[in-house]
């Protein structure tokens, strides 16, 4: 796979799949903007594991949610890669919390629907004009996606399988550009994410249920994510690959 000569944005791109992802592209000569919330020490870290193993990366702080700070995403890429953007990598989100319907009100479903899907609809938006036909898009979903996700994780599982049909309807509307659009759904990780919100003795049982008998590791996903963007790939579009270890078949 070679992606030189390429300009990638990678949302969420500073820590865990984010950070995989981000030095995944580099190492296969993309230049990578990559967005972060509010960890600039994380991002910091990522830039300079990319810049030393001779990579080319900026980081750029942004709300995801607010069209301004994409706009500034948007400017400061091309201010530091030029006008032309080739691939897009939609990770930002989060499960913010577990609610169960009769604990959560409207404002935290709308939070979580925000975060998870219309961040990826406003940022693939600003992004898609300056995009080069035959470009690369890639969305991440979840496996809560699929089987509406661990306790209390309605609204998380809501929005990222509004992600995957996202996903479909925009690979039919960028097919004459020839412009791929594609969705991962990781399951366990091992990311901050499940350190935060999944309890351990939840993940030794998934782990040890998975028939390869173990959690997923960030590096796996970036490889696949890797292979969705390059031209190895190239009659694959509109899909959601599952990347699970065989805990759930789509």
């Amino acid at each position: 796979m070679n992606l030189k000569n390429k300009v990638a944005i990678v949302t969420g791109g500073a820590r865990d799949i984010g950070r995989a992802v981000s030095i995944k592209l580099a190492s296969l000569g993309a230049s990578v903007a990559l967005n972060y919330y509010d960890n600039p020490d994380d991002a910091k870290e990522t830039v300079q594991t990319i810049q030393s193993a001779g990579g080319k990366a900026v980081a750029v702080q942004g709300d995801m949610t607010k069209p301004s700070d994409i706009q500034k995403l948007v400017e400061q890429t091309q201010k530091e890669f030029g006008k032309t953007i080739h691939i897009l990598v939609n990770i930002a989100g989060g499960l913010v919390g577990r609610k169960k319907i009769d604990e959560m009100d409207e404002a935290f479903w709308d939070f979580v629907i925000t975060l998870n899907l219309k961040s990826v609809f406003l940022v693939t938006k600003a992004v898609l004009p300056h995009m080069a036909d035959g470009g690369a898009v890639v969305n991440f979903a979840s496996q809560a996606a699929r089987d509406g996700g661990g306790p209390g994780a309605i609204a998380y599982s809501s929005a990222k399988g509004g992600v995957m049909t996202f996903t479909r309807g925009l690979a039919k509307e960028l097919g004459p550009r020839k412009i791929r659009v594609n969705s991962i759904s990781p399951g366990m990780i091992n990311t901050t994410f499940h350190n935060t919100f999944t309890k351990p003795e939840v993940r030794q049982r998934v782990a040890a249920a998975t028939p390869l008998g173990r959690e997923g590791e960030a590096h796996e996903v970036a490889e696949l994510t890797a292979y969705l963007i390059s031209d190895d790939s190239s009659f694959i579009n509109g899909a959601s690959i599952d990347i699970n270890g065989g805990t759930y078949f789509s």
